[in-house]
């Protein structure tokens, strides 16, 4: 018994790894369940059984990637190296989750599956706003980010800044680079934050990252 429901355990999140790796390349809605079957190995009936659908198998995918962003961002508090550590470990983690991702996939997202949607929102209000409200505010008490600014409303701008960044009519996928756009409008805000002494030590620590300035 105890095999048979590890098996399936094991099937499930090999489901899931494959449907995630192919909405990443390709997009929702070109991902077909036949296309995962295959990909993972299995019937598609076991992926039915498992599911029921495919916009569950989306919802669970996209909510399991969302619990791992969160757990993953909130870790980079309480670190060493205070603010500009966290500053340089949001700049990767950024550019690890756009560097393969199809540009279209939150579009889609938002246009097809309104309950991960849903998700998306409540994940930015309860996690995302919340971790760039504390992470201002830890900024500003390390003197490396200005004492004037409001944190609630440059977190409010900062998702508005994400927002508008998987919108294909602002940012066309055909004219422009997603991960070009991620960390344009990263740096525009970072720099908009940091005071002169937080500068020096971002630009100095960022040298020893291998990562673009």
């Amino acid at each position: 018994m105890q095999f048979k429901i590890k098996l399936q355990l094991e099937t499930r999140e090999k489901i899931i790894e494959v449907t995630t790796e192919r909405i990443a390349k390709f997009g929702v809605r070109s991902v077909t369940m036949d296309d995962i079957a295959r990909a993972a190995g299995v019937s598609k009936k076991t992926i039915y059984q498992e599911f029921g659908d495919k916009e569950q198998l989306v919802y669970d995918v996209f909510t399991a990637e969302l619990d791992r962003d969160a757990e993953i961002v909130e870790g980079f508090f309480g670190q060493p190296g205070g603010v500009i550590s966290h500053l340089i470990k949001l700049s990767k983690f950024i550019r690890d989750t756009f560097t393969n991702m199809h540009p279209m996939v939150l579009n889609e997202i938002q246009r097809y599956y309104p309950r991960c949607w849903q998700q998306f929102e409540k994940f930015k209000e309860e996690h995302a706003l919340s971790s760039i409200v504390k992470l201002l505010e830890n900024g500003k008490e390390e003197g490396l980010f200005r004492k004037e600014i409001d944190s609630e409303i440059l977190g409010q701008l900062r998702m508005e800044q994400i927002g508008i960044s998987f919108d294909p009519q602002i940012f066309p996928p055909d004219k422009f680079n997603m991960l070009d756009v991620q960390m344009q409008l990263f740096d525009l805000f970072l720099y908009g934050i940091l005071t002169q002494k937080g500068i020096k030590i971002y630009q100095e620590k960022m040298k020893h990252q291998d990562l673009e300035l």
